[in-house]
C-alpha cells in the first residue's frame, strides 16, 4: 500500500479542471502533488509508524457511504463527524442517494480528491469498481479507509470491519437456526448482489449450514433488495409466494430485515416464519415486542464510523501504516491492533431480543 504522511498541502487546482473531474472521471489526473511531496512520499508503504507521533489537528475528512440517506449509514457517519471534530478536524459528507451507484461513489472519490481532503472513509458498493479512482487518491496522498464493506487490499490503506465477516456469517446462521429448530428451508434476502460485505458474510453462512447440526436445514435461495426499502418489501412477498414451504429469512442488511419485518408483521406469517439478520435497534423494536422477530444482531454503526475516522487520523498522523500488527489509541473506544491485510476488527456483534431491546438508541 502507498500513501503519503506528514505532507504538505496540495497544490490548488483550476476550478474547470474540478469541474471536469467531478463529472464521473475514473481518474484523478488534474490534481498532482509537487516534485518534493512525490519524492518524499510513501511513507505508508517504506515508513515506520511511530505510534507517540502528534496527532494531526486541521484534517479534512471525507465520509462517502453506500447511500446517505440510509438510516444505518446516517447514524454511522454522525459517530464518524463526532470523532472527527473531538480530533479537531473537519468532517465532510458526501454519496449516492441510491444503495447500487458505483459510478456515482466513483465521481464522489474523485471530487474528494480535488478538493484536497486529507483521508476519505468509504463504504463501498463493489469491490472493484472504485479501485482506479482510489489509487489515485492515494497517490495524491490521499489517506484511504474503508468502513463497514471493504474494496481490495491494494486499493486503500485499512478497512474497519463491523465484526469478523466469519463471526458475522456464522452467527446469522446459528440465530436462525435454533428459532426454527435446525429443520426446514430458509431464504438470504441480501443488499446489492455486488455488496463485498455481504457476500463474504453468506459465504460463511453457507459453510456454516455444512456442519451436520444442520442438515435438516435447506438453504432454497438468495434474493437482493438493493437495500431499497420497497425492493426488499417485494422480495420478501416474492420468496413465500415461490417457497411456501419457508421457515425463516436472514437478511444481513438493516434495510432488508426492517422491510421483511414490515411485510411479515402485516401478513399470514407472522410468527410463523422466523426472521433474522442485521439491523437496528429503533428499527425492529416495534417487530421484536409485536412477535414478529425474537432476535436479530448488529454492532453498533456510531461506533463503526468513529473507529474509521480514529484510524483516518492515525494513518495521517504517521501513528500507523496499515500494516499488521500496529496498535493505536482511538479515544473511549479503546486501543486496536491492525490485523491482516489492514483489516482492523470493531469488536463482536451483539444480539437484540425483547429483554434488550430497549436498552439502544440507534
Amino acid at each position: 500500500m502507498s500513501y503519503a504522511l506528514n505532507r504538505t498541502r496540495r497544490i490548488t487546482v483550476a476550478v474547470a479542471v474540478t469541474a471536469a473531474l467531478a463529472v464521473g472521471a475514473t481518474a484523478c489526473g488534474g490534481t498532482t502533488k509537487s516534485d518534493t511531496e512525490k519524492e518524499g512520499g510513501s511513507a505508508g508503504a517504506a515508513g515506520k509508524a511511530d505510534p507517540n507521533a502528534e496527532l494531526k489537528k486541521d484534517l479534512t475528512i471525507g465520509f462517502l457511504p453506500k447511500q446517505v440517506n440510509n438510516p444505518y449509514f446516517t447514524t454511522a457517519d454522525k459517530g464518524g463527524k463526532k470523532a472527527v471534530e473531538e480530533l479537531g478536524s473537519t468532517f465532510k459528507e458526501v454519496g449516492p442517494s441510491s444503495g447500487t451507484d458505483t459510478s456515482g461513489q466513483v465521481s464522489y472519490v474523485n471530487t474528494l480528491t480535488q478538493q484536497q481532503a486529507d483521508a476519505i472513509a468509504v463504504s463501498a458498493q463493489d469491490p472493484g469498481a472504485l479501485c482506479t479512482a482510489l489509487k489515485q487518491a492515494m497517490k495524491n496522498g490521499v489517506s484511504i479507509v474503508t468502513y463497514d464493506s471493504d474494496t481490495k487490499t491494494d486499493c486503500r490503506n485499512a478497512f474497519i470491519s463491523q465484526a469478523s465477516a466469519e463471526d458475522l456469517g456464522r452467527t446469522q446462521v446459528q440465530l436462525l437456526a435454533e428459532q426454527i429448530g435446525n429443520k426446514g428451508e430458509i431464504a438470504i434476502l441480501s443488499a446489492a448482489q455486488t455488496a463485498t460485505n455481504q457476500n463474504t458474510w453468506i459465504d460463511y453462512m453457507k459453510d456454516e449450514l455444512k456442519k451436520p447440526k444442520y442438515k435438516d436445514i435447506k438453504l432454497v435461495t438468495t434474493a437482493y433488495g438493493d437495500d431499497d426499502a420497497q425492493k426488499s418489501f417485494q422480495q420478501t412477498q416474492g420468496l413465500l409466494q415461490e417457497h411456501p414451504k419457508l421457515k425463516g429469512i436472514i437478511s444481513p442488511t438493516t434495510v432488508g430485515i426492517k422491510a421483511a419485518a414490515q411485510y411479515l408483521s402485516g401478513s399470514k406469517y407472522k410468527g410463523k416464519v422466523k426472521l433474522t439478520g442485521l439491523g437496528n435497534p429503533n428499527d425492529m423494536r416495534k417487530y421484536v415486542k409485536d412477535g414478529t422477530v425474537e432476535a436479530f444482531e448488529l454492532w453498533d454503526p456510531a461506533d463503526l464510523g468513529a473507529l474509521a475516522a480514529h484510524t483516518a487520523v492515525a494513518l495521517e498522523s504517521g501513528r500507523i501504516t496499515g500494516k499488521q500488527g500496529e496498535k493505536f489509541k482511538a479515544g473511549d473506544l479503546g486501543e486496536f491492533t491492525v490485523g491482516k491485510d489492514g483489516v482492523i476488527n470493531l469488536g463482536k456483534p451483539t444480539v437484540f431480543d425483547a429483554d434488550n431491546v430497549d436498552d439502544y438508541n440507534f
